[in-house]
């Protein structure tokens, strides 16, 4: 049943526990592309972070309370939604701001523009809000919030010039929507600590952080709210300021053949720089006496690395502590891997290829592709200004986490290119894990393939399903194994090689049992 459309500014209650907001409008010549979203506002009026922004690159909240549905079209008429659990919402989360932006053209472009608020289970309308618009690029429809403990809707209708980026930003979405600095400086990983005693060496710089993600200014609202709303609508945040480039060090001259007995020497090893070409000697000597531990001294392996490019892996990537996992697992890779080379996927709300990791481009590969993701607010039509050849445009990659998507996309290269030796998966990550059904799906699945997935947690976070797949039942072959670390810059090398490695022998005898290799 229809009900009476809403004044600007007017509310009601809503006794639903789950609602659908429903942008609709009328489709014709010129009219720009229209996308609805969400923001999940504390007391404060601001996000947590930007996983409380709910859109079309990032559709589901951790919580799962707020999805965003997608667009359909019948009858001439285009509809978006986002659907809100009003009783799965977080205790701190006290308004859900239902938003609309216009890509390629104004508000004042989109005919019959309206919001409805639906029960998400009888489809009945508990309310609808007719818009206008001129110049806006961005609305804030509508709110949902708490008042007394019993939830309200309130049609608000406030437009914005400035556009998603600016609304996004009023209330505390780091966003960056600009080109990165064209050829940034390339740094080096940080060196890590010493299994055996060795002489001095001086450590290169840390690597260059991405580019944090830097508000674009937005201006005032065009007009003021009908009607207060609980919490008042922020300033624009100041935009923040990019850290100064890094240094990189020149390569150095090839070094000298390795002597009788030392490491192993891999195809372009020599052309590392010498501080890096002592620290991965050291390493690869580690890895030996780890797999001769574990009686696995003779094992090869082909090695795949995945890294976790979420948000809030922002700080690790600044300080260089990827990048420095990243050069510790090449010494893995060199010692069980023929050529010493590693396939590498970057993940967060989507997974995306990287370009082999060679040895003798360690420097450069450290430089171009150890990137946190990047929150984008419209979906790119085009190459991204200022990448260099084999870079992911990381707006693809996204800040959220879903593990499950890296790990099938992982599982198909492998059925796809086979391989004489098994697989070895080193996965990081920093938690936040909240998919654990699809994730769990994933690796049971995977049992009867020839991979073993070593998961390392980067801090002490939420790790869902991943803490507990050891003690799952019904695999013939345990092919998981999970530990995590507060601070695996200090976990030194003998330390973190013994227990990167302490599960993968068994699990080669174990699948070679059962056939699986």
């Amino acid at each position: 049943m229809a009900t009476a459309p809403l004044a600007k500014g007017a509310n009601l209650p809503v006794d639903a526990p789950a609602v659908r907001a429903e942008l609709s409008w009328s489709e014709g010549p010129g009219v720009p592309d229209v996308d609805a979203s969400a923001l999940l506002l504390t007391a404060a009026g601001r996000v947590r972070d930007d996983g409380d922004f709910v859109f079309y690159n990032q559709p589901q909240h951790t919580s799962q309370s707020v999805t965003h549905r997608g667009k359909q079209q019948a009858g001439g008429r285009y509809t978006d939604s986002v659907e809100v659990l009003l009783n799965s919402l977080g205790p701190d989360i006290e308004r859900v701001v239902l938003c609309a932006s216009a890509d390629g053209g104004t508000f004042g472009q989109v005919p019959g523009l309206s919001l409805r608020l639906l029960d998400a289970a009888t489809g009945g309308e508990l309310a609808r809000f007719d818009m206008e618009a001129t110049t806006e690029t961005a609305f804030v429809g509508g709110e949902l919030y708490l008042r007394g403990g019993r939830w309200k809707f309130r049609a608000v209708g406030q437009g914005y010039a400035s556009g998603l980026a600016g609304l996004a930003t009023d209330f505390g979405i780091a966003v960056d929507d600009s080109p990165p600095s064209p050829s940034p400086t390339p740094p080096a990983a940080p060196a890590a600590p010493s299994p055996a005693p060795a002489a001095p060496t001086q450590p290169p710089a840390a690597p260059q952080a991405p580019a944090s993600p830097a508000p674009t200014p937005a201006p005032a609202p065009q007009a003021p709210f009908a009607a207060p709303p609980p919490a008042p609508y922020p300033p624009a945040a100041p935009a923040a300021a990019p850290p100064a480039p890094g240094t990189h060090p020149a390569p150095a001259p090839a070094a000298p053949p390795a002597a009788s007995g030392g490491p192993r020497l891999v195809k372009g090893e020599e052309n590392l720089p010498v501080d890096m070409r002592k620290r991965l000697s050291l390493r690869k000597e580690q890895v030996a006496i780890s797999l001769r531990k574990h009686g696995a001294a003779d094992v090869s392996a082909r090695v795949i690395i995945v890294l976790d490019a979420s948000g809030s892996m922002t700080r690790l990537y600044a300080q260089g502590v990827v990048a420095d996992v990243v050069e510790r697992m090449a010494a893995v890779a060199a010692e069980l891997d023929d050529d010493g080379a590693m396939q590498a996927w970057t993940f967060a709300s989507h997974p995306a290829r990287l370009p082999d990791l060679l040895l003798g481009d360690l420097p450069e590969w450290l430089r171009l592709h150890v990137r946190v993701g990047q929150l984008a607010l419209f979906r790119p039509r085009k190459k991204r200004k200022g990448l260099e050849n084999g870079q992911v445009d990381m707006r693809t990659v996204g800040i959220q986490n879903e593990e499950q998507k890296v790990i099938a996309e992982v599982r198909a290269y492998v059925r796809e290119n086979p391989a004489p030796d098994p697989t070895l998966v080193l996965f990081f990550s920093d938690g936040g894990v909240y998919r654990n059904a699809e994730i769990e799906r994933e690796l049971r699945e995977a049992v009867e393939e020839p991979i073993f997935w070593q998961f390392v947690g980067l801090g002490a976070a939420d790790y869902g399903v991943l803490e507990r797949l050891d003690s799952l039942g019904g695999r013939r072959v345990d092919n998981v194994g999970f530990f995590s670390v507060d601070d695996i810059s200090g976990l030194p090398d003998p330390q973190l090689y013994d227990r990167l490695l302490s599960q993968f022998p068994a699990w080669i005898t174990a699948a070679r049992r059962a056939r699986i290799l």
